[in-house]
């Protein structure tokens, strides 16, 4: 397996373990803050493990400098995966969340909130939607598993 869907798998595990443990005791923003982080971390790991593919197939001689870059080329190398093109566009927005301003809401009470505003409208990071992306990232981790290494995991 490659080495790279291997620390992924890591980084899931400490996600998890942020959202059902970590969140239960401290209801924080910093504590949102840092589930967001760990998913942006399992996506920088799968895409490096995509490129990693791709270099051990000949496709590419070198890794993109910036986590962005690397993103984009994997992209261009599936430009017919509408899919991962989605998996890609949640990454993007991810990261897009972790550079803006925020503020909290009802920190330390079980609908603990991170408001910032996109593009002209507003954004809420809770609990809840957390929980949701955490799901979504595992399907991202599991869609990269069968095409990286073939193997169909049903977790």
């Amino acid at each position: 397996m490659n080495e790279y869907l291997l620390e992924a798998r890591e980084e899931l595990k400490r996600l998890e373990h942020i959202i059902y443990v970590s969140l239960k005791y401290t209801r924080t923003v910093d504590v949102l803050r840092n589930a967001l982080n760990r998913m942006v971390s399992m996506f920088d790991l799968v895409v490096d493990a995509f490129l990693e593919k791709a270099k051990e197939e000949g496709l590419i001689d070198l890794f993109p400098k910036s986590p962005a870059l690397r993103a984009k080329r994997v992209e261009e190398m599936y430009p017919e995966d509408k899919e991962l093109h989605q998996y890609l566009a949640f990454y993007a927005f991810l990261k897009n969340i972790l550079k803006k301003e925020f503020q909290k809401r009802e920190e330390y009470r079980r609908h603990v909130t991170m408001t910032l505003e996109i593009d002209n409208s507003t954004a809420e990071v809770n609990i809840d939607n957390l929980m949701n992306c955490e799901k979504y990232v595992h399907l991202f981790y599991n869609y990269a598993l069968e095409k990286i290494d073939g193997i169909k995991n049903e977790d």
